[in-house]
């Protein structure tokens, strides 16, 4: 794409920020090199790689190269046949562990790009091992590096040794002669040696290495210290030559796997590359627009990336309707910041960046982008401000065609206005012609009635604060916009005499021009108001329709949820009854069985089957009865909202009901209910129950015979076990919760429920309820305890311990 249109439109500053996200040398290349392409494909692949990294670091933010180094030149090097040093071994031993932390994390990794990088990691556990064998955190090499390393520093150390303690004992005995010149054993050219006086030379009977500046101290090797020297300089070099063949051997051991090497740093400074780009994306808030194949751009939102501070962002559309951009206003208002915002979002997007801008910006993929913005004067090439635009145009109209974006800024500036304007007219025409989307900024007025009434066109204005004398730089599509020049004279104190002159001075075409111009921008701007409205009032009942069907699916979720936790209680409850009731029979057929063990196992049967929910019935067909005189107990549900349940109470003069569903309550208008037949009793008696596990015979009659003579019922004949209080009663084991929720309700409300309540818990047979009225004034508490005292069915009633919901429940007796 065109060099000069990029440097211009700054996408080198991008780069460099993409660079300083970067963590190695590698990935810091890639960036530096990044270039905006003009195929679809790669354009694509690039916005998928910023779109995978940046899932992957939201979830593992720590996902990263972590401490690789740029080991390319060493792996060359080992490939040639070179020896690396030990810090380079270090570097391998760095990069390969962070190979391997960063390969763990993509290990698992489902999305494709992401995944597929994975595969080009190579940790190379073999040379890992190696290497962490052979080196120290800080590159001094290890003992364990070979079996004959250790052995030979131990025998440097011990030669060393050797050779320090005669050295000590001979400059005891030297100094107290007074041959020394000072008491020390000190280095010269790889020997220990000592500093004896010039004049005491023939005490010292030994080899000179070097003297003193002054001649006055010799360094002298001891005659009886050079073997030993020379068995510690041995061990040296010994140790030395091992080292070296260490080195040769890792140094192969490398360039044998030069090829996993290369593609792992590869691997590695794209992965580098990939997180750079997420984290800029990031830090500037941006997102990936759609790329279309048409050429229609659309940027919402739309932030320039080098802008500081408070950015206004601006909506910036073309290609839809019309090809050709022309943006007017003041100086300073704004109108190159947009030509340069449009330019390069539109190359980032095609390097594979995110760019700044709101949702549901569209940008297709340009052929190549082309930009005449500054000035181009040359004096050293003895070119005008006009000159220089001239040649940098020509050279865009030479490329422009089909796929190509063209930004002109000043368009026909820099010599006559009349020539000016008709040149810039010309030039549009052509670039239209040419199939080019073509966006320019101007303070002709010509080219504002130009993008009037040229259907391809469109008129664009930055605003301006008359009030402030400040620009809002709020960009506006349809508009044609001012160079508000009297208004800001006078506005800033030019005298009113001056600006009324320069206005006298405008002809009558030109004013009436202007007048036109300002009746265009009012009914545009009608236009533009009613058009913004309409958009407010879809985006709010798009809103309210997306949160009533979010509400709808959330109380279909809670529903579902509901069922499928009851069904598993009720599988869970019939599971253990049918374990019961085998124990029992197993204990009956051995014949070991009392009369208060039969009666102990029913009254455990009898207590699991009154906690076994009814079967789901299907559900009825609602009958719609507009009419319907409610009452209390009838069972409704919400036309709009879908909430079935029974009233539990009606106010205001009947047209508000309460529903109540389990725990739950909620207040409807009547006139939204509408009338549900309570579903049929589902008979299903005990003994059939017990039938299903347990075969006919004496022992099972025994044991239905014994429940019901300890449940009070009539005599146990088969008339009875169909009569209507027997199904009745059965019907009620199975709907009868064991507690009652009173609270928010009114005292009478809650007697009345409360009564029917203790009714239905008796014939339920159930044996202790809890009924929670919570403590608030206490009305309710103790009218709730006074009703149940009074009670005929209830044995006694006690406010609940500190488990059992403190002073705000009762627990009644029946």
């Amino acid at each position: 794409m065109d060099a000069k249109s990029i440097g211009l439109l700054e996408f080198p500053a991008i780069r460099a920020r993409l660079a300083d996200h970067t963590s190695f040398p590698p990935g810091r290349r890639l960036a530096e090199a990044l270039e905006p392409s003009a195929d679809p494909v790669i354009v694509r692949r690039g916005l998928d790689e910023t779109d995978e990294a940046r899932a992957l670091l939201g979830e593992r933010s720590t996902a990263s190269v972590g401490a690789a180094h740029d080991i390319g030149p060493w792996i060359e090097r080992a490939a040639r046949g070179g020896r690396l040093d030990a810090e380079q071994f270090l570097g391998f031993a760095e990069t390969l562990d962070a190979t391997s932390r960063l390969a763990g994390a993509l290990a698992e990794e489902r999305r494709p790009l992401l995944h597929g990088l994975a595969g080009e990691l190579h940790p190379l556990p073999a040379l890992r091992s190696t290497l962490a064998r052979s080196f120290d955190p800080v590159g001094e090499l290890l003992d364990s590096a070979s079996p004959r390393l250790g052995g030979l520093r131990t025998a440097v150390r011990v030669a060393y040794d050797r050779l320090r303690r005669r050295l000590d004992a001979l400059v005891q005995a030297e100094t107290a002669s007074g041959a020394l010149q000072e008491p020390i054993i000190t280095l010269r050219n790889g020997r220990y040696v000592l500093p004896v006086r010039a004049e005491a030379r023939s005490r010292v009977k030994g080899i000179v290495h070097d003297a003193s500046g002054s001649g006055q101290t010799l360094f002298v090797e001891p005659l009886v210290a050079v073997e030993l020297g020379n068995a510690w300089r041995e061990a040296q070099v010994a140790e030395r030559a091992e080292v070296e063949r260490i080195f040769d051997e890792l140094s192969a051991l490398v360039g044998a796997q030069a090829a996993e090497l290369r593609e792992t740093l590869s691997a590695l400074a794209r992965f580098d590359l990939w997180a750079a780009k997420a984290r800029l994306a990031a830090e500037m808030d941006a997102v990936r627009p759609e790329t279309v194949e048409r050429q229609d751009v659309v940027l919402l939102g739309a932030r320039h990336p080098g802008l500081s501070g408070r950015v206004v962002p601006i909506d910036i559309r073309l290609g839809d309707g019309y090809v050709a951009l022309v943006v007017t206003g003041p100086n300073t208002g704004g109108k190159t910041v947009t030509l340069r915002t449009l330019g390069l979002l539109a190359l980032m997007h095609q390097a594979g960046l995110h760019v700044p801008i709101e949702a549901g910006g569209r940008l297709p993929v340009f052929r190549d982008i082309f930009a005449d913005i500054g000035d181009e004067q040359s004096v050293a090439q003895s070119l005008s401000t006009f000159s220089g635009h001239l040649r940098s145009i020509i050279r865009i109209a030479a490329e422009a065609g089909p796929g190509t974006l063209v930004l002109l800024d000043e368009l026909g500036a820099g010599t006559d206005p009349t020539e000016g304007s008709a040149l810039a007219q010309a030039l549009l025409d052509y670039f239209i012609r040419a199939g080019a989307l073509v966006a320019a900024t101007t303070h002709y007025a010509e080219l504002k009635a130009y993008a009037h009434t040229t259907a391809s066109a469109r008129n664009a204005s930055v605003e301006f604060d008359l009030d402030t004398l400040s620009p809002t730089y709020k960009l506006t599509i349809g508009l044609p916009g001012g160079s508000q020049a009297f208004e800001i004279a006078a506005r800033l104190g030019l005298s009113p005499e001056i600006v009324a002159d320069a206005r006298s001075r405008l002809t009558e075409s030109q004013q009436s021009f202007e007048a036109t111009l300002a009746s265009i921008r009012e009914a545009e701007g009608e236009t533009s108001d009613r058009l913004e409205q309409a958009r407010v009032a879809e985006a709010r009942a798009a809103e309210a329709l997306r949160a009533a069907q979010e509400e709808r699916r959330a109380a279909r979720r809670e529903r579902d949820e509901l069922l499928r936790t009851t069904r598993g209680e009720a599988e869970r409850l019939v599971a253990g009854l049918h374990e019961e009731v085998r124990a029992t029979r197993r204990t009956l057929e051995r014949e070991t069985v009392t009369a208060r063990a039969l009666d102990a196992a029913i009254a455990r049967a009898d207590a699991e089957l009154a906690r076994v929910p009814e079967p789901e019935p299907a559900a009825p067909e609602p009958v719609i009865a507009d009419d319907h005189h409610w009452q209390l107990g009838d069972i409704a549900r919400s036309r709009t909202a879908g909430w079935e349940g029974r009233i539990t109470a009606l106010e205001r003069a009947g047209r508000r009901a309460t529903l109540e569903s389990g725990s739950m309550r909620v207040m409807i208008d009547v006139a939204d209910l509408e009338f549900v037949e309570a579903p049929p009793a589902v008979p299903a008696p005990a003994e059939e129950t017990l039938a299903a596990v347990w075969p006919a015979g004496p022992s099972r009659a025994n044991a239905v015979e014994g429940r019901r003579i300890r449940r009070g019922r009539e005599k146990a004949t088969p008339e009875a076990a169909d009569s209507p209080t027997t199904a009745l009663r059965l019907d009620r084991i199975r709907t009868v919760a064991s507690s009652l929720d009173l609270r928010g309700a009114r005292v009478e409300e809650a007697l009345e429920l409360l009564g029917r309540y203790l009714d239905d818990a008796s014939l339920a047979n159930l044996e202790r309820v809890t009924i929670i009225h919570g403590v608030g004034t206490g009305a309710l508490r103790d009218a709730v305890r006074a009703a149940a005292a009074a009670h005929p069915l209830v044995v006694s009633a006690r406010a609940g311990d500190r488990g059992e919901g403190g002073d705000g429940a009762t627990l009644i007796s029946l």
